[in-house]
Formats: structure tokens, sequence, C-alpha cells
């Protein structure tokens, strides 16, 4: 393409899908592609983390502290986790009772 010739969005987006097809057929492993990069990404987050918290701190100091925010951030997945199957049981506990209170109602009405 030239300076005269600029591609629209949808040309610049279908080449962009192009490349990336392209770029897969050239992917020997596709797992370990997709795996390398989503563990790189996610340890990376808490690496960044403990550098904004401990600025000055030397590269043991910035490991130990991406652990601890790990870990302290998988307590909290698990802890959340936890919390939400507890609402639920007792919303489907809530649940029961009211369907026996009403069938009890409705066969009280029956009765009489």
């Amino acid at each position: 393409m030239t300076e005269e010739d600029p591609l629209n969005t949808s040309e610049r987006s279908m080449q962009m899908r192009i490349a990336a097809h392209k770029s897969w057929a050239l992917t020997k492993d596709r797992a370990a592609r997709t795996q390398a990069a989503r563990r790189r990404s996610h340890h990376d987050r808490f690496i960044e983390q403990a550098r904004t918290l401990h600025p000055d701190g030397t590269e043991k100091q910035i490991a130990d502290a991406a652990d601890a925010l790990k870990t302290a951030f998988y307590q909290e997945l698990a802890l959340k986790s936890a919390q939400s199957r507890r609402i639920r049981r007792d919303m489907k506990k809530a649940d029961q009772e009211r369907a026996a209170a009403r069938l009890l109602k409705a066969g009280a009405n029956t009765a009489a």
C-alpha cells in the first residue's frame, strides 16, 4: 500500500487476521506458546505490584513480595469462592423452606 492509498479499518483488520493465521501456522507447539505467555503475564503482574510497593528493594525482596502478593491473591479467590458457595447453599435452603411452607399452607387450605 502507498501513502495515497491507505488501508481502511476493515482492510487493516483483515490484514491483521491474515498475519495472525500465518503466525499460528508457523507455530509448532501451540500449547507451549499460549501457556508460556499466560504464565509470564500472570507472574509479571505480581512482580510489577511488588516493584511498585518496594521501589528500592533488591531482586530477592521483590521476588519474595511477589510471592506473598500471589498467595494473598489466591487466598482472596478462595475466600470469595467459599462465600459464594455458602450464599448459594443458604439461598437453596431458603427456597426449599418456602416451598415446604407453601405446600403446608396449600394442604391446610384443602383440609379445611
